[in-house]
C-alpha cells in the first residue's frame, strides 16, 4: 500500500507513601522549544508595552523597544539556557527552593542583560543595575508561575488520558473474541492458542501498568505487533498487515499505548466492516532530528460511520503534553485510505 503521498494492584506501606510524598521534584522545566518560544514573546510583549510609555511617536516606540529588547533577549535566553543545564540539580532541591532559585536567575539574567547593553555604550548617565535586576526576578517568577501552573495542569491530563485508554483498551466484545478464538485453537493449535494468551496478557499489563511519562517508539511497535497478532487469528486473511520500519527511529520518546489505539481503529474501522478485508500499514521514518509514524488502512467499504474521536484526541493531547510544539499529528482520508500522521523529536 503506498501511504507516501497521503501525508508527507498494591498498595505501599504508609512509611513509604510519606517518603514519596515528600521527595522533591522538579516543578518547573525550561528545557522545551515551546517553552522557549513562549517565554520570547511573553518577554517581547511586557517591553513592547513598557516601551509605550513616554514614547511620542511610533518612531520613538521602535527604538525604544529595539533598545530594551537588546537587553531582555540575551537575558531571557541565558536564564532558559541555565535553567535548563541545571535541571537535574534543580530536581534534587525542595520545590520552594527552586521556585526561589528560578527568580535569583531571574534577577542574575536582569543584570546579564544590563551589562551588555553598558559595554555596548547604549545607556546614557546612570547604569539601572537595581532596576534591572528587579525587572529580571519579576520577569522569572511570571515564568517559573506559567511553568509550573502548566505542569500541575499536565497531571489531571495524563490521568483522564489513562482513564480513557482503560476503557478503550479493555473492550469486553474484544476480550471476549480474543478468548474464543483462543479456545477453538486449543484442540487443532495448542501452541497457536498459548501465543494468543500471552500476547493477550502483554496488553492487558500494559494496559493496567503503572504509567510511566514516556516510552521508546520500539516498544510500542512491539506492542501493535502482540495485538495485531490476535485479531489476526479472528480475522485471517481479511486482515493483511505491512511494516515498513526504520532501525534509526526505535528510539524516540513517545506515550505509552500511543500506536495501538490507532492500529485498532484501523482495525475496527478498515477491516472489520468490509467482507473481503483491508490493508493495515504502520511505517516509521528518521528525518534528521524528526521521526515520522504513520499508521495507514484502506477503507473498502467507505468511510461509514464516524466513531467518537477519543482514542485519536487522546493520542493528540497526550503527544502535546509530552513534546509541546515539536509534536504534530494529522489525520486524512483520500481515495478510500485513510492516514494517522505524527511527528515526534528523535
Amino acid at each position: 500500500m503506498k501511504d507516501s503521498q497521503i501525508l508527507s494492584a498494591f498498595h505501599d506501606l504508609p512509611g513509604r507513601a510519606a517518603e514519596a510524598g515528600t521527595a522533591p521534584v522538579l516543578v518547573f522545566d525550561a528545557c522545551h522549544v515551546g517553552v522557549v518560544l513562549r517565554a520570547v514573546l511573553f518577554v517581547e510583549g511586557v517591553i513592547g508595552a513598557g516601551a509605550m510609555f513616554g514614547a511620542v511617536s511610533p518612531v520613538d516606540w521602535l527604538w525604544r523597544m529595539a533598545f530594551l529588547s537588546a537587553a531582555a533577549l540575551p537575558g531571557t535566553l541565558a536564564w532558559l539556557i541555565v535553567a535548563c543545564s541545571l535541571k537535574n540539580v534543580l530536581a534534587r532541591l525542595r520545590p520552594r527552593v527552586q521556585y526561589v532559585c528560578g527568580v535569583v536567575l531571574g534577577a542574575a539574567a536582569g543584570v546579564f542583560g544590563c551589562a551588555l547593553v553598558t559595554v555596548g555604550d547604549l545607556l546614557q548617565g546612570a547604569v539601572p543595575w537595581v532596576a534591572s535586576a528587579v525587572t529580571g526576578a519579576l520577569l522569572a517568577a511570571a515564568l517559573v508561575t506559567a511553568l509550573v501552573l502548566r505542569a500541575k495542569g499536565r497531571m489531571p491530563a495524563d490521568t483522564a488520558a489513562q482513564l480513557a485508554e482503560l476503557q478503550a483498551r479493555i473492550r469486553p466484545h474484544f476480550l471476549f473474541n480474543t478468548l474464543n478464538s483462543a479456545i477453538a485453537l486449543v484442540r487443532e493449535d495448542p501452541a497457536r492458542a498459548e501465543a494468543i494468551l500471552e500476547d493477550l496478557s502483554d496488553l492487558f499489563r500494559h494496559a493496567l501498568a503503572a504509567r510511566t511519562e514516556s516510552v521508546t517508539l520500539a516498544d510500542e511497535i512491539s506492542l501493535a505487533r502482540r495485538y495485531l497478532a490476535i485479531e489476526q487469528v479472528r480475522f485471517g486473511d481479511r486482515l493483511q498487515v505491512e511494516w515498513s520500519l526504520d532501525p534509526r527511529a526505535g528510539g524516540a520518546r513517545v506515550p505509552p499505548l500511543l500506536l495501538q489505539p490507532l492500529v485498532e481503529n484501523a482495525v475496527k474501522h478498515g477491516v472489520e466492516p468490509s467482507p473481503q478485508g483491508a490493508q493495515v500499514k504502520i511505517s516509521t521514518q528518521r528525518r534528521g532530528g524528526t521521526v515520522v509514524i504513520k499508521v495507514t488502512n484502506t477503507v473498502p467499504a467507505g468511510q461509514g460511520r464516524g466513531g467518537h474521536g477519543v482514542a485519536q484526541a487522546n493520542v493528540r493531547d497526550r503527544l502535546r503534553l509530552l513534546h509541546d510544539v515539536q509534536a504534530q499529528f494529522q489525520t486524512v482520508l483520500q481515495n478510500g485510505i485513510y492516514q494517522v500522521r505524527m511527528e515526534v523529536p528523535a
